[in-house]
């Protein structure tokens, strides 16, 4: 298991964008998307995925107002973060997720315009702006 794996998690109550980093560089690719429903993934799908990467970290987005206050999606997401760790054993962590989603069509959009803004893509540029942002955090 590589110490420097992180995976991150773009929660969302249809779709669940996923990337992968490493502490080495600080930096994060965007990996794919998975279809949820009412928030709840194909864990199969998840645990095949944990036995890939082996992520030491898993970081899920936490949805917040832009004002900081929570909305029903924060408590599903939390939710999520703790099906995470009860089923896999693996440390998470949540962190602020705002203007991530924002971002990630800005950056697909200059990229590859109106046909790079998929929802699959979106979610996991997300995912991956969410754990480049917690690498920042922490100083890598």
């Amino acid at each position: 298991m590589s110490i420097l794996t992180i995976m991150a998690f773009d929660f969302g109550t249809s779709s669940i964008g996923i990337a992968v980093g490493q502490l080495i560089t600080g930096t994060a690719q965007p990996l794919l998307s998975l279809k949820a429903k009412e928030g709840i993934p194909d864990w199969t799908q998840i645990e095949k995925i944990l036995k890939e990467w082996q992520p030491t970290k898993i970081i899920v987005g936490l949805p917040l107002n832009m004002d900081g206050t929570e909305q029903l999606v924060t408590a599903q997401a939390r939710k999520f973060a703790n099906r995470l760790h009860g089923r896999f054993g693996v440390q998470v962590e949540l962190h602020d997720e705002r203007l991530t989603t924002v971002e990630a069509k800005a950056e697909l959009f200059y990229k590859g315009g109106f046909k790079a803004l998929t929802k699959n893509r979106i979610d996991a540029k997300s995912a991956a702006i969410i754990l480049e942002s917690w690498f920042d955090k922490q100083g890598y």
